[in-house]
């Protein structure tokens, strides 16, 4: 057994990847469309993020960068610091996680739970010095035995994605997909999976759903990050400079949605099937279900349910929360989804 395999065949790093894809049906009977999400919360620590955690680190490993008794650094909202803190404990690892203010307090938790460091800076501009990017950096590079992984220019990242989620994504629709809708916060999955699925067929469409707030939209329509500063409580996509992953997303498409139509397509979906998920999830399932009804009937959509609803707890199905953030967290009839996803 090589290296990389017996490392990736440590404790729970063995149950990370091939995960199932499940079938939207109240969204696929409105659209007449097949909408598909693969289901990466089902990764052993709970997220998509799972995926790029285990390879960036076990190629460092193999590749003599991270050795013995290093310790792991990130700059993360959340979910790829979970990842590393899960597969660093595994592997013997210490992991310390950079964080801005404000991330749900379940991924705190998790992160405590798994033994990690969280080091907590400014939720703030990308020009900012306190940016949780920067103090990441800066922390991950000031001691010999620190590994800074940098999900953002790590090739890595992207590679976990094209070698793995992609292909199983591709050999579970046997073939046949019409759209893959890929939200972006690294930029590791959209551009491993745009990659992979362009390559088996051009006409395969990249739809890239983006947040309120986030510079995606302008960088894909005019070559540079343009950000509005609006609030977002999606945690984890969005991204308002550009990194080495960006450089490789083959899209189609990018277009931004609201905190309102998330929450209200989140209340319609955990109403007709009792589907919970996290807000990056649902920002996926909002693309994609936008997409199916731009695009007319008959189409094979999939898309990413990224991580569960266990991390959105305090934000998207807190009535509270929503309320001083003044979303409306009423729940829609078949019509008003619609209508309002017709909208976008």
């Amino acid at each position: 057994m090589d290296l990389r395999t017996r490392l990736k065949s440590t404790g729970l790093l063995q149950a990370i990847g091939h995960t199932p894809m499940i079938k939207i049906q109240s969204l696929s009977e409105l659209t007449g469309s097949d909408i598909f999400m693969k289901c990466e919360n089902l990764n052993p620590g709970g997220t998509i993020k799972d995926r790029p955690a285990l390879h960036m680190v076990v190629e460092a490993i193999a590749k003599g960068v991270l050795k013995p008794g290093m310790t792991i650094v990130e700059g993360t909202a959340g979910n790829t610091g979970i990842g590393l803190a899960m597969v660093g404990q595994a592997l013997g690892h210490k992991v310390i996680v950079v964080m801005p203010e404000g991330m749900a307090i379940e991924k705190h938790k998790v992160l405590k739970l798994y033994g990690a460091e969280i080091v907590e800076t400014a939720a703030c501009a990308y020009s900012d010095e306190r940016h949780f990017f920067k103090v990441g950096r800066k922390i991950g590079t000031s001691k010999p035995d620190y590994w800074w992984a940098n999900q953002f220019d790590n090739p890595d990242n992207y590679l976990s994605h094209y070698l793995s989620t992609a292909p199983e994504m591709y050999e579970q629709m046997e073939g046949k997909i019409d759209a893959v809708v890929v939200a972006s916060g690294s930029g590791g999955t959209a551009a491993g999976v745009s990659r992979y699925m362009k390559e088996k067929n051009p006409k395969i469409q990249i739809i890239v759903p983006d947040p309120v707030g986030s510079g995606i939209v302008n960088y894909f329509n005019k070559g540079e990050f343009e950000s509005d500063g609006t609030y977002t409580m999606t945690e984890g996509v969005g991204i308002t400079r550009l990194v080495e992953n960006y450089k490789l997303i083959q899209q189609d498409r990018c277009y931004t949605i609201d905190d309102q139509k998330l929450t209200s397509l989140a209340m319609f979906v955990r109403e007709k099937e009792g589907l919970v998920m996290g807000m990056s999830s649902m920002l996926n399932l909002a693309g994609a279900f936008n997409t199916a009804l731009r695009g007319g009937k008959g189409q094979r959509i999939a898309t990413f349910m990224c991580d569960g609803g266990e991390r959105a707890m305090s934000k998207m199905y807190n009535p509270e929360f929503l309320k001083e953030k003044g979303i409306d967290g009423f729940l829609p009839n078949e019509k008003e989804i619609t209508e309002i996803y017709r909208s976008i």
